[in-house]
């Protein structure tokens, strides 16, 4: 038996005769169709890659999340800084205060 379940019964003749078009396929393997125009398929891939003509909104915008993103990245930087100065103030305020615990035993 065939794989898949696909057998030719053995008395009958293999060959076929075909007197209109091939059978038109749905979609490939995959569920996609290709473009039907590679003329529109290769304007999308030059926008894409020339950036050039686009919208000036949208150059605007790209501009605005760069500058966020910039802002971002310093806030995070000045969020270290200031945890870093807590830190360092809490450490001195422990320190001083078991010095005036030390002193007070002495005295």
């Amino acid at each position: 038996m065939p794989l898949f379940g696909r057998g030719s019964n053995p008395e009958t003749p293999a060959t076929t005769t075909s007197t209109g078009p091939p059978p038109k396929r749905s979609s490939t393997l995959f569920g996609r169709r290709r473009s039907p125009s590679p003329v529109a398929h290769e304007t999308k891939h030059h926008n894409l890659l020339h950036r050039n003509t686009e919208d000036p909104s949208i150059a605007g915008a790209r501009e605005r999340v760069l500058s966020a993103e910039t802002a971002e990245r310093e806030a995070d930087i000045a969020l270290k800084k200031a945890r870093h100065a807590v830190k360092e103030a809490r450490d001195e305020v422990k320190r001083l205060e078991r010095e005036a615990a030390e002193e007070s035993r002495v005295v």
